[in-house]
């Protein structure tokens, strides 16, 4: 629910108040000289020396003041506050990402500039959040062991948060894949939700843990959770920063191996699809494939509680115009 504001229905009216500092200066002007003539001038001294008496400079602020408030009538002037109400959308989705090390081989481009796999997969995944404001959306991390990032939420500001603190060594190194599906799989098995889905991104092959992916993947099956499986890094050889002898960074060529059939035979499982992330375009390309795959409804509904001012402006301007002529039935001579 947004905080009190105010605001006017016909803003268009408010341009007259612009005619206001005319009028303020059309009355400031000067009237022609005097027509009579004395023989003195010390007599008229003090009544020249100005055109106009306190009361009558209190009189134009009053007038002024009254068409400012009856400007602001016409201009409909409301006080009150809109309640948006947002449903989810029933959609839970997990987010499963690798943070072994080799997830910081540097075969993928960042702003035309060479990246980490890991630096790419978080700016991809963030444009990803971005597309599904109404689902629930956790985020798990894992390399030798499965680590829970952040829970599912719909509150996406606090989950890109958890997002870019992701690097590679937060847990003990290795790829246990079956441990992650597993740990999503607990994550997601809530009933109530219309649609669960988990999004798997590895570099490499199952390693480690005591779970194997086909066993969690029919666990997963078996709760309605569907697992789309990517296969992240070039094919043939990637560049690695690894640690020189001399304490220095220096790149090397590795090895890139995807277990890409296990990868299939998980996805295929849960009635689900794998796929192959080559470059920075294609990783793009599969998240937003997948973001159309599992299209969701936007359930928003308005509700608006604002207060008529208009009676009030009216009312101040009357008030106005009556001391204005009260205050010049009165004036002495």
């Amino acid at each position: 629910m947004m905080p009190d504001s105010l605001r006017f229905l016909h803003p268009e009216f408010l341009w007259l108040l612009l005619l206001l500092p005319l009028l303020a200066l059309l009355r400031g002007r000067r009237g022609p000289a005097p027509a009579l003539v004395f023989s003195s001038i010390s007599l008229v001294k003090a009544i020249g020396s100005r055109q106009k008496s306190t009361p009558g400079r209190l009189l134009g602020l009053l007038r002024l003041v009254a068409i400012a408030a009856l400007i602001l009538g016409l201009a409909r002037p409301q006080w009150g506050n809109t309640t948006t109400e947002i449903k989810a959308s029933g959609i839970d989705i997990l987010l499963a990402v690798d943070i072994s090390g080799s997830m910081e081989a540097l075969d993928f481009t960042l702003n035309g500039k060479p990246a980490s796999r890991l630096d790419v997969v978080k700016s991809v995944m963030a444009t990803f959040i971005k597309q599904r404001p109404n689902d629930r959306i956790g985020l798990v991390a894992f390399a030798g062991l499965p680590y829970l990032v952040c829970p599912l939420t719909l509150d996406h500001d606090w989950l890109q948060l958890r997002l870019d603190s992701l690097k590679t060594g937060m847990v003990e190194d290795g790829t246990a894949i079956g441990s992650a599906i597993a740990s999503g799989v607990n994550r997601l098995r809530d009933k109530n939700s219309k649609s669960r889905i988990m999004i798997l991104l590895t570099d490499g092959m199952n390693n480690r843990g005591k779970v194997a992916p086909l066993t969690a993947a029919e666990a997963a099956e078996t709760f309605g959770i569907k697992i789309y499986t990517i296969g992240a890094g070039t094919r043939g050889e990637a560049p690695m920063p690894v640690m020189g002898p001399f304490g220095r960074k220096q790149l090397m060529r590795m090895q890139v191996d995807i277990d890409e059939t296990t990868l299939t035979k998980v996805a295929n499982a849960t009635g689900a699809r794998y796929f192959r992330a080559t470059d920075t375009k294609s990783l793009e390309n599969i998240y937003q494939e997948i973001n159309t795959m599992e299209a969701t409804t936007r359930t928003i509904r308005h509700f608006s509680r604002y207060r008529e001012l208009f009676s009030w402006m009216i009312a101040l301007a009357l008030m106005l115009l009556a001391l204005e002529l009260f205050i010049s039935r009165r004036r002495l001579p």
